[in-house]
């Protein structure tokens, strides 16, 4: 148990450690000319990143290097706060960075869910536009002959996703692969949509937000919350065989 503690007093710290270099004045000199030199960089490095990538960057650069001298001194025992403190202020931090996170996400999910409505109710007044009762909008770019699927079919598609900014997020064709899934376990809008299709049809999907990802869009991706979303969908087949057998049939 004692080993679990301590592990978990490093995660926390390890995510609260050292962001801020990219604002601190004067960096040291890196100096990787030994191996505890490079593990050392490597060490602030990483604890640096994933402080970013978690969005804290008002850390105080000279107190966390005290902090971090007095913890690695085990002669030491002029701690400034006691443990149990330390714990506590951690927790608080991350819980009001969430709280803050969240309030963020829902104002700017209500701002682009105006944006979405707008669109979809501009992007209806096309003749070649047509809305199902979910709200879900799609354009036939070309039609298809073979099968279409049902929500309990695997399907394997080529598609490119974008936002209304035109920005590409996402893409099976510059991967260079299709993609291949279960249809009940996809966005809504795409659940519905597929459906629509036929095997060779080549469909454009206006998604609303509350047929994609609503207010909370997968995290590190860059669609935004309350985002419309787009979609080319060219439906290559329904069920089809796996890789695996194809490949041994080749």
């Amino acid at each position: 148990m004692k080993h679990l503690y301590l592990a978990a007093i490093i995660l926390i710290s390890s995510m609260l450690l050292f962001s801020a270099c990219n604002s601190y004045e004067q960096r040291a000199s890196e100096d990787l000319s030994t191996k505890i030199d490079s593990l050392s960089y490597s060490f602030g490095y990483l604890q640096g990143s994933s402080l970013s990538n978690e969005g804290i960057n008002d850390i105080d650069i000279q107190n966390y290097v005290a902090g971090l001298q007095t913890g690695l001194d085990t002669t030491d025992t002029s701690v400034a706060i006691d443990q149990i403190a330390m714990q506590t202020l951690i927790q608080t931090y991350l819980q009001e960075l969430e709280m803050n996170r969240q309030q963020q996400a829902e104002e700017e999910a209500s701002v682009n869910r105006e944006r979405g409505v707008a669109f979809l109710e501009e992007n209806l007044q096309n003749e070649d536009v047509t809305e199902t009762e979910s709200g879900l909008q799609y354009r036939v770019l070309e039609e298809g002959d073979g099968d279409s699927p049902t929500a309990e079919d695997r399907v394997q598609v080529h598609y490119e996703g974008r936002l209304l900014s035109d920005e590409v997020f996402d893409s099976s064709y510059e991967r260079g692969q299709p993609a291949t899934f279960p249809l009940n376990r996809v966005i809504p809008g795409w659940t519905e949509g597929l459906q629509l299709m036929q095997e060779g049809a080549q469909y454009r999907f206006f998604i609303p937000a509350d047929l994609a990802y609503g207010a909370n869009p997968p995290q590190g991706s860059p669609i935004p919350p309350g985002a419309v979303l787009i979609f080319d969908v060219e439906l290559l087949e329904v069920n089809p065989e796996p890789q695996q057998q194809q490949l041994q049939q080749q």
